[in-house]
């Protein structure tokens, strides 16, 4: 069963790939894949006067449009982080580029960044004891 046209020149690992794809057979791990998990809200979400812009998706691909808006908006790089007023221009602007950025508003940032510093503070070691505990008693 050909999905695709005879004509093309596609080996048939790619066409039946293609096929598993479009039928839903080839299931893939989308919540490893998904860029906004990371940016989960922490802490209850509340009007601040700052948003907290982050780029999430790359540029290339999108629409002039879309990469006029990121540039009006300073988004160069996945994965930067730019502050802006909370305005109702901004708030038009993300909301045309709202599948590639993520907002947070201030408290969320702040609790993200902690959460980022707790995760990377130096514990305390870990220690090891390999002898019985009735050895090391004695």
């Amino acid at each position: 069963m050909h999905y695709l046209s005879p004509h093309c020149r596609i080996s048939f690992y790619v066409q039946s790939t293609i096929a598993k794809v479009f039928f839903g057979q080839f299931r893939c791990k989308r919540e490893n894949m998904n860029a906004f998990k990371a940016f989960k809200a922490q802490v209850p979400i509340a009007w601040s006067p700052h948003l907290y812009i982050t780029l999430v998706r790359g540029i290339p691909g999108t629409r002039r449009l879309h990469r006029r808006t990121l540039e009006a908006l300073r988004l160069r790089k996945c994965n930067r982080t730019v502050m802006r007023w909370n305005t109702p221009t901004v708030r038009g602007m993300l909301q045309q580029v709202k599948r590639l950025v993520v907002i947070e508003t201030e408290e969320m940032y702040k609790a993200r960044k902690q959460n980022d510093v707790n995760h990377r503070a130096v514990r305390p070691p870990l220690v090891i004891n390999h002898l019985p505990a009735s050895a090391s008693s004695s």
